[in-house]
């Protein structure tokens, strides 16, 4: 589901001034009154007001556990109509969109070049594993459409290794690193808060992270002439909006992603209702299906 080209491959420090200014004043107690001050209450006498001080949490980012959870069940919305991510592990088919076999928690592609990365970290881990005598052949199709080698021996290789713990979790590790990390920290970069986050992350996962004008660094770059990053001092709705314009624009030159409802009916949704932090409870639809994420 990304662009059919081989792809390559900080966090916020939370200060509590007020915290702080707290525990200064309360270090310094003043040896004298000055004049005119109220004096210091005595025996038998009622005490002032007590101080009373608010600290409300930080927004909390997609590096958050449970913020990650609902960005994975955001996309398997849109991915496989279906808020069961953890179940996509064997998922594999072709989805006639010029890439190939798209399998897995975020399709990866035999056309694309995320594909054979994931079967060569999981044949690292697992040498002698169902997938490992199909990497001649992966290499061979990458960057183009092509079964070459493939075929149904290595859908059933694929599901069979989808059993496997050790390649679930070449998948997530392979998800993070050229998909999440990499679209959340420039997201925080650019100052966007939870759900701008996710909506880089669903772009580059459709997209992948190339610079040509319907990847992800296009799609960015396009937003940017339209409107500033909130770290280049914009507002986040009109940028967040800015952006969701070019990434429709990309979607609308390949066919098979001309249904545009997961910017139209998830994240314009969240967009339009100011929920920029990505809290719950969460109602959208994806190709006319509704799902919720109730807490």
């Amino acid at each position: 589901m990304k662009s059919p080209l081989i792809r390559p491959v900080p966090r916020r420090a939370v200060l509590l001034p007020a915290l702080a200014a707290v525990t200064a004043l309360a270090a310094v107690a003043p040896a004298t009154a000055a004049p005119g001050a109220h004096a210091a209450p005595g025996p038998g006498a009622s005490p002032g007001p007590a101080l009373s001080i608010t600290v409300r949490p930080a927004p909390t980012g997609l590096t958050d556990t449970r913020k990650k959870e609902i960005a994975m069940e955001l996309v398997s919305s849109a991915e496989n109509s279906s808020l069961d991510w953890k179940a996509q592990y064997a998922y594999i088919e072709d989805i006639d969109d010029g890439r190939g076999y798209t399998a897995g928690i975020i399709g990866f592609c035999s056309g694309t070049g995320d594909m054979l990365g994931l079967v060569v970290l999981y044949t690292r881990r697992r040498p002698g594993n169902p997938l490992a005598g199909y990497l001649p052949a992966l290499r061979q199709v990458n960057g183009t459409d092509s079964h070459r080698g493939l075929g149904p021996g290595f859908v059933k290789a694929w599901r069979a290794a989808a059993a496997d713990p050790v390649f679930r979790r070449a998948q997530d590790d392979e998800r993070d690193r050229v998909y999440f990390g990499p679209a959340v920290a420039r997201a925080e970069a650019d100052g966007l808060r939870a759900l701008g986050q996710f909506v880089y992350y669903d772009a580059m996962v459709m997209h992948g992270p190339g610079a040509d004008p319907v990847s992800f660094g296009g799609i960015r770059a396009t937003a940017m002439r339209k409107a500033r990053t909130p770290a280049q001092g914009g507002d986040e709705v009109t940028y967040l909006n800015a952006f969701l314009d070019a990434r429709k624009a990309a979607m609308r030159t390949e066919e098979a992603h001309a249904d545009t409802s997961r910017v139209d009916t998830a994240q314009r949704v969240f967009l339009r209702s100011g929920n920029l932090d990505l809290d719950p409870p969460l109602r959208w639809k994806v190709y006319g299906d509704a799902y919720e994420i109730a807490r």
